[in-house]
């Protein structure tokens, strides 16, 4: 049966009204930044909202702190050019532009832009410096110069493990295993992990424990900043670099000079690719390369 267009329903047009309701405007704004492309603060507010669940609050601070430097800029190849060549931190660059790359990514899946502009865009260049990595040497002097026990630790496990410093400041005495000297800690994206130490570093750490019992969950009762405080105090004693990273660097440096594999140093060091153990091992010299060649047994 073929039905009449006398039949069919007549559409209507929407009544007016006084005021728009909070679901219109908001449609009103988004459509207003498909069509301007630019970075607002509401499409900021959007994109930190929508990050995975689990990811660290440091990552979002990242996003957060880089993303609202380049609000207004026009989301198109020519706007992130524009605000990547205005910035003056050099090495910096990468950063905003890892940051700007993730949220292009996220809206070209949401769709409110045409195409990708970050494909349209090449990574800033970054030179590639030699960043201080912490020697078994240099962790001698500092054990030397720690004011306390406590510190001496720290600088133990920093060194052993690779510690993270929100890793060296959540350690729980219940987390350890003496049987095999490891620690559980949650690393980045509240990942669950393992980390070693070595035989003296727990000799150092019993002590402590016996000598400062206390109700506190964490062991080391501290802050990151407390940490980061007290490497820095070290740190114009020695006379060298001295922070986290450069332990991490040390720790990945020290068991690649030691003849372990990258992969053994990534699951170690609880890093999540190889690149990642190759760009911390960049320390490493053609002369500690040559020792370890000259140790081979050529024959």
């Amino acid at each position: 049966m073929i039905l009449s267009h006398a039949r069919l329903p007549i559409p209507t047009l929407p009544r007016e009204s006084g005021l728009a309701s909070d679901e219109q405007l908001q449609k009103v704004n988004q459509l207003s930044e498909k069509l301007t492309k630019k970075l607002t603060n509401s499409i900021l507010s959007y994109f930190l909202a929508s990050r995975r669940q689990g990811l660290s609050t440091h990552t979002l601070l990242f996003y957060q702190r880089c993303l609202s430097k380049a609000i207004g800029t026009e989301l198109t190849p020519e706007g992130i050019n524009g605000f990547l060549s205005s910035l003056t931190c050099n090495n910096g660059k990468f950063a905003y532009y890892r940051a700007i790359r993730a949220l292009c990514n996220w809206l070209h899946r949401q769709d409110p832009i045409e195409g990708n502009p970050i494909n349209l865009v090449d990574s800033p260049h970054i030179a590639k410096k030699l960043l201080p990595a912490i020697t078994e040497e240099q962790v001698q002097l500092l054990l030397n110069s720690a004011e306390n026990l406590r510190d001496g630790c720290i600088v133990s496990l920093l060194f052993d493990s690779g510690l993270r410093l929100s890793e060296v400041c959540a350690i729980k005495s219940r987390n350890i295993n003496w049987s095999i000297n490891t620690l559980s800690v949650l690393v980045k994206g509240n990942r669950e992990a393992k980390a070693a130490f070595s035989p003296n570093t727990a000799i150092s750490l019993r002590e402590y424990m016996v000598k400062n019992s206390h109700s506190s969950d964490s062991l080391f009762d501290m802050k990151p900043r407390g940490v980061q405080d007290m490497l820095s105090r070290l740190s114009r004693e020695v006379g060298f670099p001295c922070n986290a990273h450069s332990f991490r660097r040390g720790f990945a440096c020290n068991l690649h000079k030691k003849g372990l594999s990258t992969l053994s140093i990534m699951h170690l060091g609880r890093w999540s690719s190889l690149d990642m153990v190759s760009r911390y091992c960049r320390s490493i010299t053609f002369d500690d390369c040559l020792k370890q060649y000259q140790e081979i047994d050529h024959r």
